[in-house]
């Protein structure tokens, strides 16, 4: 299997390329729009033919290079069923599956940081989107989030994933690159909570500034923009 975990340095940002071998088709997981001429390279040299590109949820931070790997590959735009954008070629149900030649990953619901946040389940690991953090979790306080919501995500779906699945999150910002569900849930200080009640207090007391794309992303996600629509 090929997988290629890339990083925008300005939104801390990972993303995924995703095949069964060179030559093969190929899927994308949460791109930045920057980076796009960048995952088409990749793409290139490893002869992939993208097919599928997926968002976990509609990003407040970057732009999405959803769009932009549409209009260069045609690939097939994935969200959640629950997602408000515009241009999805395809919704996917919790517990529904997306197939690439000889690969499955299921799609999650996982709301919490945003109404619309999905997590993508491939055999041995998991594609967290913003929910689940390394040693992190996702804010609760925009984009209809809800910290009761994100509770029942993380320990009622995601927590209870075997202990060895690999955690892949959309974003980090100390250099790590992936963990375990069974490290977040011993040592992500978030997770370290007996109640509903008590994630929700840690959650709406976190006073985070508003991210700095906040105003531009949201809309241009909703739209589906491509890099000539932002230019």
């Amino acid at each position: 299997m090929i997988f290629e975990q890339l990083f925008d340095t300005k939104s801390s940002t990972y993303t995924y390329i995703i095949a069964s071998g060179k030559g093969r088709e190929a899927l994308v997981i949460d791109p930045v729009i920057e980076k796009t001429d960048e995952y088409l390279e990749v793409l290139k040299n490893l002869e992939l033919k993208l097919v599928k590109v997926i968002d976990t949820h509609i990003h407040a931070d970057h732009i999405t290079g959803l769009n932009e790997l549409n209009k260069k590959t045609n690939c097939t735009r994935i969200m959640g069923a629950k997602s408000k954008s515009e241009v999805i070629d395809l919704k996917v149900n919790d517990n529904e599956n997306i197939k690439l030649e000889n690969i499955e990953l299921k799609a999650l619901y996982t709301p919490g940081h945003t109404d619309c946040s999905y997590s993508y389940l491939m055999d041995d690991r998991v594609f967290t989107g913003d929910t689940l953090l390394i040693n992190g979790t996702g804010r609760t306080d925009f984009q209809s989030g809800s910290p009761y919501d994100a509770y029942d995500s993380l320990f009622n779906k995601l927590l209870k994933l075997p202990e060895k699945t690999l955690v892949f999150p959309a974003h980090d910002y100390n250099g790590k690159k992936n963990s375990t569900i069974g490290t977040e849930k011993n040592n992500n200080p978030r997770l370290q909570v007996s109640s509903r009640d008590e994630y929700a207090e840690i959650m709406n007391n976190l006073k985070l500034p508003n991210p700095k794309m906040l105003d531009i992303a949201v809309p241009a996600n909703l739209k589906g923009l491509t890099l000539d629509q932002i230019n």
